[in-house]
């Protein structure tokens, strides 16, 4: 590691095999966490190359636990992370509406390193067990649309730098791969990125694999549809620039979508979207990524139905059903 700290400080780069083996190194327990917090200050001081994002998730999938839910055809909806926004759990949230909206989901998440709340924070807040047993999962999926991959218990090297992420309290290269690295590799992908730069990142590595992606960025930098600004899309047939009053929806402010300052506070913010008892700001963040989520299993759809969809799905009450549902058979 120390050959390899001192070739990065003088701007070298790591070739995709070498940043493979840096990170199976790493989840051996082959570094101290001193030269793990050194190793992941060099991506912060510059930005991460396609072949060095392709080497470390090949790594993180190479070591996963792997589980086969293929037959589900589902979709994951994450965001990276890091956009010092500590919002609510948007994209969590957005998963129980598609699932309840009729469209499966395997949402692969963890606890939160740069904000208050990620999403295991908040299902677990809900008193959801943790499970990688694939029956249990199957079951989950059956009944309710919906199964949740708690990341430290699929991928070994999260668990491995997850206290020297917490130590830091920024945004790594982790936030980069964690989207890339749900276990169960499902084919249809709906991600938030903090930045453009990072947007045409994830484009190219997804332009090379099978996956059906929508890519979402907001242009005033968060990792999801915010509705505070006008959004840029990639997908599988482009991009594109989208304003919110394009869909229908009224521009929000930054402050209505904050999290809160503990998990509690940012589940109960959670359960006010699908209880359909929130803001308007709160419930359209959500509608919105979520009807991108189910525009990507149907492109041809148009968004304007996908929108619908969504928000009758809360205004109904299916996703709060969905959700009662999810925490009944997971707890």
């Amino acid at each position: 590691m120390k050959n390899l700290l001192y070739r990065l400080f003088e701007n070298s780069y790591l070739d995709r095999n070498e940043a493979r083996d840096v990170l199976l190194n790493m989840a051996r327990g082959q570094y101290n966490d001193s030269q793990i917090a050194a190793f992941i200050t060099v991506f912060l001081m510059r930005s991460i190359t396609l072949d060095e994002l392709v080497g470390f998730r090949e790594a993180l999938l190479e070591m996963r636990v792997p589980v086969d839910l293929s037959d589900y055809d589902a979709i994951d909806i994450v965001g990276t992370g890091g956009d010092n926004k500590n919002t609510f759990n948007i994209s969590t949230a957005a998963c129980v509406v598609t699932a309840a909206a009729g469209f499966p989901v395997v949402k692969h998440g963890n606890y939160g390193a740069t904000s208050v709340s990620g999403s295991s924070n908040v299902i677990e807040a809900h008193g959801v067990k943790f499970s990688r047993e694939i029956d249990r999962l199957k079951r989950s999926l059956d009944g309710c649309n919906m199964a949740f991959l708690h990341a430290q218990f699929f991928n070994p090297a999260l668990k491995a730098v997850a206290p020297v992420r917490k130590t830091l309290g920024v945004r790594t290269f982790f936030n980069i791969l964690g989207p890339l690295v749900n276990p169960s590799i499902p084919h249809r992908q709906l991600l938030g990125v903090y930045s453009l730069k990072l947007g045409r990142l994830y484009n190219y590595l997804y332009q090379q694999t099978d996956t059906r992606y929508t890519i979402v960025n907001s242009l005033d930098g968060y990792d999801e549809i915010s509705l505070t600004d006008d959004f840029k899309l990639f997908s599988n047939d482009g991009e594109e620039i989208v304003s919110p009053e394009a869909l229908g929806f009224e521009r929000c402010h930054d402050g209505d979508l904050y999290g809160g300052e503990t998990v509690a506070e940012a589940a109960a913010i959670f359960d006010r979207v699908l209880d359909n008892t929130a803001s308007e700001a709160q419930k359209n963040a959500v509608i919105a990524n979520a009807a991108y989520a189910i525009r990507t299993f149907d492109t041809k759809r148009p968004i304007e139905t996908c929108v619908a969809l969504a928000r009758e799905t809360v205004e109904s009450g299916r996703a709060r059903a969905t959700f009662r549902k999810f925490i009944e058979l997971n707890s």
